[in-house]
């Protein structure tokens, strides 16, 4: 763990001074030192900051620790950054992809547990209605909160990320794409994204092949050899997911709406920047 202490805060500390990054003199603890301990809770106790802040709050590690409440503070303010810091690491897989491949996903994020659904407070449902209703057809279940969609690379390196209301169907996320990707890429999805005009569009304009898996009956279908080809490589992308959720715990505990959706922020980056760690 030490090790992997000390390489995050390199690699954010190096991001920081490649920017140009200023603070106020009298800051005693950098941005840098914030960010490596967000990214260390996201990495090492499921994102419990309290638990991060605990460990690294020791002469040899950030002697200059602050205080819970000025620490969360600090954290929202830099949620630009690591928005930014995401797309950076996104367009390195992008250009150092070995081929032009990606994958598409999206998977649930529950706020609370569906008995619980009433009394949500980061997304109260008499605000906001059915529109963090959301549906998991792979386990057949509902759930309450949000969906983040994921475009990575046929290695599993995340490329692009966003986080939707659960009702949002993934189709729909599509359209939202940057689909900033390189001639003649491939895109493979779920029966979810058949979209037979955003196809024709992509392959038109930006000669990039979207080729979901396709449903019963579809006016499109392919060769059973290709079918297999797909499922296969749709694993990877599983496997992604797969591990985003050992980094995030069961339930995300957040007070507001974006606290929640900065610790998932965390997360992605976390697993981002320990892929480009390794």
């Amino acid at each position: 763990m030490d090790t992997a202490i000390i390489a995050i805060y390199c690699f954010v500390d190096d991001f920081f001074k490649a920017r140009g990054h200023r603070e106020d003199p009298q800051t005693q603890m950098s941005d840098a030192e914030v960010l490596t301990t967000a990214l260390v809770a996201a990495r090492f106790f499921g994102g419990n900051l309290e638990q991060a802040r605990r460990l690294l709050h020791h002469p040899n590690w950030i002697p200059h620790m602050l205080s819970k409440s000025q620490f969360i503070r600090r954290l929202h303010r830099l949620a630009p950054v690591m928005q930014t810091l995401f797309q950076i690491l996104g367009n390195y897989w992008l250009r150092h992809t070995t081929e032009p491949i990606f994958l598409i996903d999206s998977f649930p994020l529950p706020c609370c547990d569906n008995a619980r659904i009433r009394r949500a407070r980061l997304y109260p449902p008499q605000r906001y209605g059915k529109t963090y209703y959301g549906y998991v057809a792979s386990k057949q279940r509902r759930f309450y909160g949000l969906k983040v969609h994921l475009l990575c690379t046929l290695e599993g390196y995340p490329v692009e990320a966003y986080l939707t209301p659960a009702s949002y169907s993934d189709v729909r996320m599509l359209k939202a794409l940057l689909w900033d990707l390189p001639e003649g890429a491939l895109v493979l999805g779920d029966r979810a994204y058949n979209d037979y005009r955003l196809e024709d569009e992509l392959a038109a304009h930006a000669a990039i092949k979207l080729l979901p898996l396709r449903k019963k009956r579809s006016k499109r279908a392919v060769a059973a050899y290709v079918v297999f080809v797909q499922q296969r490589l749709r694993r990877r992308i599983e496997s992604v997911g797969s591990m985003l959720a050992r980094l995030l715990p069961r339930w995300i505990h957040a007070v507001t709406a974006r606290g929640f959706e900065l610790k998932i922020m965390l997360c992605l980056l976390a697993y981002s920047i320990s892929c480009a760690l390794k």
